[in-house]
């Protein structure tokens, strides 16, 4: 056992060889056999009885069963033929392939070993050919090597399972009570990551847990703010609680890279990708949809990188993500993925396809549902050179009716953008000027809640202005553009309503040459933070939509992101690590003020805690907010006790000071008095130390320092 370093040996170590932590990559360090250096893993219990053993053992061996039993001089045919079938799925090793022979009769046994060079091979293999049909007489059985020897373990005798008494675990809302109504994040920074509360009264951060190694990648809530994820090499693992944060459960996905829960948390959705064995072949992809509570795999899709390919933005190996998209609402009934010409939709009942057939969509290359119902939008481009408009679509699921339909004409691209609530649908159009040279935006707008979904054209002024933004007002009727081709765009608010007319758009103003190219709303609408990120060096505007004013102006140098706690009363900005100085977040009001700011190293994320929606009804949050004052009181009292509690606080910190500041003045007079008697012998019996006491006078001694003689010749 090699001798074990702390943290702080480790970061000096680096430093005096000039050596950046940060940009190791830690996945890549591969310790000796059965030598950990001192490390102990947070996953020592998976090397115990529920062991999830992932590239050791036999995972890459299938056992293909059901063969035809042949005498010898048949033996090469049949292995030929196996070997045929199997070969294409994945590299066979040398030797790897081997059927028994009875000694007695000299004939095959009816089953055969395939051992191929990787597990996910091996599993391939299995998913694909387990029921292939040979012949009338023989089709294949196959299992996974690993899953014999486990039914070889099976005793002969059953006996009952043991029944543990029930524990009742940690009520995973309770953080939803805190007395104070503050909001957690968490946030990544090093190799630390700290769940926080954020005491905005007390203008700081309160630790609610810290864990170093917690993930080895990143850290992501679920929709509804119950699970805290964590990405591991073995896989995924969900935790939860108000302060303990316990492991609830893990999902096992070797090399996961990505994940994403369902809207209502019933399923976690995870993606690996692999290197081929032949370097010819595209990367194999693998995503499994987990039941979050159970652990269980509902559905697993495997295949090519090229069969996630289509559609979408972002993702790992060229694949789009998410491959999957999650039906508006929070029961999780459908999913869909799109595909070359088709729409996908599963649902979470039986994890099949509806009516067991795709939509067959010719040339579809996006899709998009809405939050809050069972509905499709879709969008093709232009076929055939213009002959065949593109087009929008709107599809019932699962009856797969078509709702409304849109055709458009000289698209260059299309983009659509859902409100919130699933009221209104922006679909954002470019297209070609008559001499195809150029191209100008403007927007079809569907009103999806009314009589047959109307939809409106709306135009910019300029319609040569390039969008930079667009965003809806969340749960409301208004959104904002960005727009302009100048260094200092414009940015314009439009209604859905005009006036007493609640069917036609409006613009409410335009503001000018702003320094922005971002758009955050509150996620209690109202307010909207224009932010001028990236070459605009962390502006950020604080606006109110309501009264159309400038709340305040202020900037984050280097800002890279801006994320609004989820009751909109606070807001934060963050430089992340992608910047080498500064790193950290400062946490705003609604309003434009700088309540705190914390520095951190390393700064990779900042995530709020997701709340769940409210219990209340649309009427009883209406009767709040007419009688907001009186329930305001109580806080305001809050408020005023804190502020009290808060200049007590600073009293006593003065009161501290003068008291350290008082014993330093009396330790210095009593080592003064102490030497007294040395002063006085250095003056000469002098015993006063008032300066005003004596009198300077200039006194003139002449010393002299050296005599010397020297002979000199008149010659």
């Amino acid at each position: 056992m090699a001798d074990v370093m702390s943290m702080e040996d480790i970061h000096a170590t680096a430093a005096r060889l000039n050596v950046d932590l940060s940009s190791l990559d830690l996945s890549s360090i591969r310790l000796p056999p059965a030598e950990d250096f001192g490390v102990v893993s947070d996953d020592e219990d998976l090397k115990g009885e529920e062991s999830l053993e992932f590239e050791e053992g036999f995972a890459n061996i299938i056992v293909v069963d059901n063969l035809p039993v042949v005498p010898k001089e048949k033996f090469d045919k049949l292995e030929g033929v196996i070997r045929k079938i199997y070969s294409q799925i994945g590299v066979i090793k040398e030797d790897g392939l081997w059927m028994p022979v009875d000694p007695e009769t000299q004939k095959t046994l009816g089953y055969c070993f395939i051992e191929y060079n990787t597990p996910q091979e091996a599993e391939l293999a299995k998913e694909k050919t387990n029921g292939y049909k040979l012949d009338r007489s023989h089709i294949f059985a196959v299992s996974m090597f690993d899953d014999i020897e486990k039914f070889m373990k099976v005793p002969e005798e059953w006996a009952p399972p043991e029944t543990k008494p029930y524990t009742p675990g940690e009520n995973l809302q309770k953080w939803l009570t805190d007395e104070k109504a503050r909001d957690q994040f968490v946030i990544r920074a090093g190799t630390d990551t700290e769940v926080l509360w954020n005491d905005a009264r007390q203008s700081k951060a309160e630790l609610v847990y810290k864990r170093s190694y917690w993930t080895e990648s990143f850290v992501q809530w679920s929709p509804l703010g119950t699970y805290l994820a964590t990405v591991h090499r073995q896989g995924a693992a969900v935790w939860g609680g108000a302060t303990t944060f316990n492991r609830l459960m893990r999902y096992a996905h070797p090399q996961v890279k990505l994940i994403d829960f369902s809207p209502g948390e019933r399923f976690l959705v995870t993606y690996s990708s692999h290197e081929p064995s032949n370097p010819r072949d595209t990367h194999r992809v693998v995503i499994n949809i987990f039941d979050v509570r159970t652990g269980k795999v509902m559905r697993d899709f495997k295949g090519s990188a090229d069969e996630f390919a289509i559609g979408g933005t972002g993702g790992v190996s060229g694949v789009s993500w998410p491959v999957f998209r999650w039906g508006g609402g929070k029961d999780d009934k459908y999913f869909a993925r799109i595909g070359k010409n088709v729409i996908s939709v599963y649902e979470t009942e039986t994890f099949t396809l509806i009516d067991k057939k795709s939509i067959k969509v010719e040339n579809v290359v996006d899709f998009s549902w809405s939050p809050t119902d069972p509905i499709l939008a879709l969008f093709v481009p232009e076929l055939g050179g213009g002959n065949q408009p593109a087009r929008v679509s709107l599809v019932q699921i699962p009856s797969k009716e078509e709702l409304r339909q849109k055709n458009l004409f000289s698209v260059s691209d299309c983009k659509m953008y859902w409100q919130s609530n699933g009221d209104y649908l922006a679909v954002k159009v470019d297209r070609y000027t008559k001499t195809k040279k150029s191209t100008y935006t403007g927007f079809e707008l569907f009103r999806i809640k009314e009589r047959d979904i109307p939809i409106e054209v709306l135009e910019l002024e300029n319609k040569n202005d390039k969008i930079i933004a667009f965003a809806w007002e969340p749960k409301g009727h208004r959104f904002a553009v960005i727009h302009g081709d100048n260094p200092r765009p414009d940015v314009s608010f439009y209604s859905m309503r005009s006036g007493t007319n609640t069917g036609r758009v409006s613009k409410l103003t335009t503001l000018k040459g702003k320094q922005a190219n971002a758009l955050y709303w509150s996620p209690a609408g109202r307010f909207i933070i224009l932010a001028g990120l990236k070459g605009f060096n962390g502006q950020l505007e604080f606006y109110n939509v309501d009264e159309l004013e400038t709340m305040a102006q202020a900037e984050h140098f280097m800002a890279t992101d801006v994320e609004w706690d989820p009751t909109g009363r606070y807001v934060v900005t963050a430089v992340t690590s992608v910047h080498e100085m500064e790193n950290g977040f400062n946490v705003w009001s609604f309003n434009g003020k700088l309540l705190y700011r914390m520095l951190r190293d390393h700064f990779f994320q900042f995530l709020w805690r997701p709340r769940p929606p409210s219990f209340l009804s649309p009427e009883k949050e209406e009767e709040i907010a007419k009688n907001l004052k009186k329930y305001s009181k109580k806080y305001e009292a809050e408020d005023q006790d804190v502020s009290l509690l808060l200049s007590e606080q600073d009293r006593e910190k003065r009161r501290m000071l003068k008291e350290e500041w008082d014993r330093w003045v009396s330790e210095w007079k009593r080592l003064h008095e102490e030497e007294k008697l040395e002063r006085q012998k250095l003056r000469d019996g002098e015993a006063s130390d008032e300066e005003e006491e004596y009198e300077a006078k200039e006194v003139e001694i002449e010393e002299l320092l050296d005599v010397s003689e020297e002979v000199i010749s008149f010659d």
